[in-house]
């Protein structure tokens, strides 16, 4: 039996300028990847985030990606993105009673998957107030984590938590915390090095908090980022202002360490993900290459080309398995 691989994938929007399906569809193909991750798409009628898709604009998405041979890794949802409390805090983060965004959002994310066909759903551990300690609102994070999970779990799906700076799940430690807490099937923790980097930890910070959220691990987003100042750390973090981000082979995130100890896990990571359906251990380009903000970034087609090929050489480096499409794909294709 071949050794486990990765699965590369990327968010498909970052390869495209103006978000249409066939400018990320062809992007994507172009450089060999069998996967995306789906969150704002142009089929006709303006931009819009995975959230908002009618059923039509659904099933034009559907026929594009037979005919570009894509399929999703994941529903790449803003879930978790809204705050913890209706208090007024200096951001513009909207704040939506839980039992209606379990009811409302949740759900939707959930029809989502499943109109995909994919067993993950990418979500995040809610704003506390701003320059709030987020150890303090710990409490309801977890619980409301918790009857995501569930609500995930009931409909055979998996919710993956995102570390990202302003959130409760700010570092892979809290995260990791959160994890336990939840101790739910249904949850499973998505690393970032680059989401760490910019809250100014160094790249021996990452690699602990890495090793924090190994127990939980379910797939990597990549994407790296310059140095960034000590001094930034424990602040907030104005999103649309980052411009640093780089390829995985050429930041401060540590990637060849992190990798190459992915690749120790993967025989038994990736058995425990097919338990529940899933088809292995995504690395989830999102690369950021020519900016980022709170709800996306851009790269373009020569970017994520770069990003891919960047993620690449580390991988090769570290020795870790991945497919990129090649000829037989090719002539499987035409054979269907």
């Amino acid at each position: 039996m071949p050794a486990p691989q990765v699965l590369l994938s990327a968010l498909a929007d970052e390869a495209a300028f103006h978000l249409t399906a066939v400018e990320q569809f062809s992007a994507l193909a172009a450089i060999g990847l069998e996967y995306y991750s789906l969150r704002n798409i142009d089929v006709g009628k303006g931009v819009k985030n995975v959230m908002k898709l009618t059923l039509g604009e659904i099933q034009k998405i559907r026929h594009l990606e037979d005919e570009y041979g894509l399929n999703v890794a994941s529903i790449a949802s803003p879930i978790g993105k809204v705050k913890l409390l209706d208090k007024p805090d200096g951001t513009k983060n909207a704040y939506v009673p839980f039992k209606q965004y379990l009811a409302k959002d949740v759900a939707k994310a959930c029809e989502l998957a499943h109109a995909f066909e994919t067993k993950l759903i990418r979500g995040f551990s809610f704003y506390p107030p701003r320059d709030a300690d987020p150890a303090d609102h710990l409490e309801q994070a977890v619980d409301q984590i918790g009857r995501i999970a569930e609500a995930c779990h009931r409909s055979d799906l998996t919710f993956g938590l995102e570390v990202e700076a302003n959130l409760v799940g700010r570092t892979g430690q809290l995260l990791a915390e959160i994890h336990r807490r939840v101790n739910h099937p249904g949850l499973v923790l998505v690393f970032d090095a680059a989401n760490l980097i910019v809250q100014g930890f160094s790249t021996a910070d990452v690699w602990k908090q890495w090793l924090a959220m190994k127990p939980g691990l379910g797939w990597v987003h990549i994407k790296d980022y310059r140095p960034v100042k000590a001094a930034a750390r424990g602040k907030h973090v104005e999103e649309d202002k980052l411009a640093n981000f780089v390829p995985a082979d050429l930041g401060a995130g540590g990637h060849e360490k992190i990798l190459a100890d992915l690749g120790t896990m993967l025989p038994a990571l990736t058995k425990k993900l097919t338990r529940r359906g899933i088809p292995g251990v995504f690395v989830d380009l999102e690369p950021h290459v020519r900016g980022g903000g709170q709800f996306g970034g851009t790269s373009g087609p020569d970017g994520m080309g770069v990003a891919l090929r960047g993620l690449c050489r580390v991988l090769d480096k570290t020795k870790v398995g991945y497919h990129l499409r090649d000829f037989d794909d090719l002539l499987a294709a035409r054979g269907r």
